[in-house]
């Protein structure tokens, strides 16, 4: 019981962290982060589409892979998906509450979500998404999961550069750079 309730808390403190850090400083600026987040991003930037509506979409055939599949990721990362997907359309009024420069904003934001992914995967729980995909792609071939995560999130930056320009490109690749050391701080201390 105690265990299923650090989860619940991880999973609420971690969706919450990575709101604020999206729509406070990602936003603004237009940068994006890599995953499916990122590719909800670009979407929103472009059409004006809700991010966690989209992040939740996107992730449908990933989720049914996994209740077909592999359950137990399936229950690991489904509270995650939804409640952060929930709090990040719920946060997108911190879109104009942080004034901050466009290097200010890829820190703390780096920062912010990096806290928020770190202590979810700390919990063995997560957002779902490209984690899952990389699990999947990882468990069947010999690719380690830090490198097929890498891979995934390269590309979805480098085609929201193709879009969204230069100084987008560099400050959100240095946003990724800081969640991925955040959240490999958290995810290995005890």
């Amino acid at each position: 019981m105690i265990i299923i309730l650090q989860k619940l808390v991880a999973v609420v403190i971690g969706s919450l962290l990575l709101a604020i850090g999206i729509n406070g400083f990602l936003v603004p600026h237009h940068l994006i982060d890599g995953g499916i987040i990122g590719i909800a991003l670009i979407l929103h930037y472009f059409f004006d589409f809700q991010t966690g509506v989209t992040m939740v979409i996107l992730s449908i055939p990933l989720v049914l892979y996994a209740w077909l599949y592999q359950r137990t990721y399936f229950y690991s990362s489904i509270q995650g998906l939804l409640l952060s997907s929930v709090f990040i359309d719920w946060f997108s009024p911190l879109r104009t509450v942080f004034p901050v420069p466009i290097y200010v904003s890829a820190i703390m934001g780096g920062c912010i979500i990096g806290l928020g992914i770190g202590l979810m995967l700390r919990y063995e729980t997560s957002t779902g998404g490209t984690e899952l995909l990389a699990k999947f792609i990882s468990n069947s071939s010999s690719l380690n999961i830090a490198i097929v995560i890498f891979i995934i999130d390269g590309l979805i930056v480098t085609a929201g550069s193709l879009t969204l320009g230069a100084q987008s490109f560099v400050f959100s690749c240095f946003t990724i750079m800081i969640i991925g050391i955040i959240t490999s701080v958290l995810e290995i201390s005890d």
